[in-house]
């Protein structure tokens, strides 16, 4: 390599303003980073030594680990969370397998189901399972059958519903990734429908499987809505942590707690990924073309309709039961519910919206300079980059919100002047998904033309340039994307900020839970279905904009 080369390798002719630039792109990033993810995991773990007479060591580990109720919830986590995993893999399976290998009829209705746990906090499930076949119940009162839906069996119902859209996501790409070649070649041998499927199929599909699976369960051992709500005396990981904090003020005892449930976290979120690796699709497969073979596709078709009316049923209780007059007593209709004046009324709706929005702009900006940093980096540490910025996907929600009460609840001065803010629930919320958000970036620019910007170069247009003509035209769906999913969820997350709130700041999900607790059930359904068409209209909006981005471009491309 000559001079000139090493120099063009290492950016030194490009002009200084340029450089500056890339560096200020990688720096506030990775400074948002260090401040709002690495700093407050830092502080967990210190708490989780310091001891009750202010000395650091292993106390509190042999104090917690020698209470004969910790293993109790250990296990009951685990199994909790092992059961969900089962039941959203094996019917992740037949619904995606449904969706993607056979000719179903009313796929609109799959869709719908699949989306509406999307749209709410995970405890609307709860919700609704205890409308229906709670004490007080729907079916309950109608058939006269009580059902025991408190403890293990509502937990495990609720988080499936909850987890099942996202085994049916990862299970369908699985399916994606199968080459028609193989089951030409095994027709032509005469292997079977099912000997294709269990030599063919399940094969390929055993990564997703595992992927699914690790998913699945840590979603649901980390999540703190449907436990707080429908859970009743089974306890679990997580509310054990929320006792620890809330219940008996032991930050130190809490930071214990939560080391141990990043523990399986941390261990599910690896072996995801490797599942993930070795999945990979395999280069120039033919897709498989969806058939028709009615013994197969009756039982499937079956099976996914049932779940999909089931989980739409569930929503809709929580919908109907928002405009009862007293549920389950008096059920005429009224719009009363919706005029929400205890625990802050509307205003941590406000809250929401206005968190949500912060997420998705500062979020959005954070990430694509992060990206445009990391595509200019050289291999190793553009590797470095991208395992920090992936990381935080294997830190529960639980947890990083129990690491800014212990980090930000501190003397008004920086960092301590933004607990009680919108802003730093914001901050929460996006350092939360930082990682969804990120591998969403990364595939988005992958998309744009290297000859694309090389052309922008040779005509002599600079970074400034490329940016405008090569990169940000191509980058638009992905940002709109970005931007929308990270204020869908900033709208419905509640384990992440459950620890933020104050008694002057809450947000939707927190009111919804709260209202339930404080025995007004179809109150919290009424703020639920606000939250729940905040979202729906997000969707919507999201929708209408990337498809008039399309034509744009179409439009164009064609002139």
């Amino acid at each position: 390599m000559s001079a000139g080369e090493k120099r063009v390798s290492r950016g030194l002719d490009t002009p200084f303003e340029e450089r500056l630039f890339q560096r200020v792109l990688l720096l506030v990033p990775l400074a948002g980073l260090a401040l709002f993810f690495l700093y407050p995991l830092s502080i967990v773990v210190w708490r989780s030594f310091q001891q009750g007479d202010g000395t650091t060591g292993l106390g509190n580990y042999r104090e917690i680990l020698g209470l004969d109720h910790l293993w109790r919830v250990v296990s009951n986590s685990l199994v909790m969370s092992g059961l969900t995993a089962v039941i959203c893999v094996g019917l992740g399976l037949v619904i995606a397998y449904a969706l993607s290998r056979t000719r179903i009829p009313l796929r609109w209705l799959v869709t719908l189901a699949l989306i509406l746990p999307l749209l709410a906090p995970s405890l609307v499930q709860a919700l609704g399972l205890i409308f229906m076949f709670g004490r007080n119940g729907l079916l309950t009162s109608l058939l006269g059958v009580q059902v025991q839906i408190y403890g293990l069996p509502g937990l495990v119902i609720a988080n499936s519903l909850y987890a099942l859209p996202q085994a049916v996501m990862i299970l369908a790409v699985a399916l994606r990734h199968a080459d028609r070649r193989q089951y030409d070649a095994a027709l032509v041998l005469g292997a079977s429908p099912w000997r294709r499927f269990v030599d063919i199929t399940l094969p390929g599909l055993r990564f997703g499987l595992l992927s699914a699976g690790f998913v699945c369960f840590t979603v649901t051992i980390t999540d703190f809505g449907n436990a707080a709500v429908i859970g009743g005396n089974y306890r679990v990981l997580a509310s054990e942590i929320y006792a620890q904090v809330v219940g008996q003020m032991n930050f130190n005892m809490g930071a214990v707690v939560g080391i141990l449930l990043l523990i399986p976290t941390l261990l599910a979120f690896y072996l995801e990924k490797v599942a993930g690796l070795r999945g990979g699709s395999s280069e120039g497969a033919i897709p498989v073309e969806p058939d028709r073979w009615a013994p197969r596709d009756i039982p499937l078709w079956i099976l996914t309709h049932l779940t999909a009316l089931f989980v739409i049923a569930i929503v809709a209780v929580v919908i109907f039961a928002s405009f009862v007059q007293l549920w389950p007593y008096r059920m005429s209709l009224t719009l009363k519910n919706y005029n929400i004046t205890t625990q802050g009324g509307y205003d941590p709706l406000w809250t929401s919206l206005y968190a949500s929005l912060i997420t998705a702009v500062f979020g959005t900006a954070m990430l694509f300079a992060l990206v445009l940093a990391q595509r200019k980096m050289p291999g190793w540490s553009a590797r470095l980059v991208y395992l920090l910025a992936i990381v935080p996907v294997g830190v529960p929600g639980l947890v990083l919100g129990l690491s800014y009460v212990l980090s930000f609840n501190v003397r008004p001065v920086f960092p301590g002047i933004l607990y009680g803010s919108a802003l730093l629930i914001a901050f929460c919320n996006f350092y939360h998904y930082h990682s969804q958000g990120f591998l969403t970036m990364v595939t988005g620019i992958r998309n744009v033309p290297q000859p694309l910007e090389e052309t922008v170069t040779t005509i002599g247009g600079g970074l400034w340039a490329n940016l405008r003509d090569a990169v940000i035209p191509i980058m638009v769906p992905t940002l709109i994307s970005v931007f929308f999913f990270l204020f869908m969820r900033g709208m419905v997350t509640l384990s992440a900020v459950i620890f933020l709130i104050t008694p002057k700041l809450s947000v939707g999900a927190v009111s919804v839970m709260r209202l339930d607790q404080a025995g007004s059930s179809t109150q919290a359904a009424a703020f639920a279905v606000l939250i729940m068409i905040t979202v729906l209209a997000a969707m919507g909006l999201m929708r209408l904009l990337l498809i008039w981005q399309s034509r744009r471009s179409r439009a164009r491309a064609a002139g």
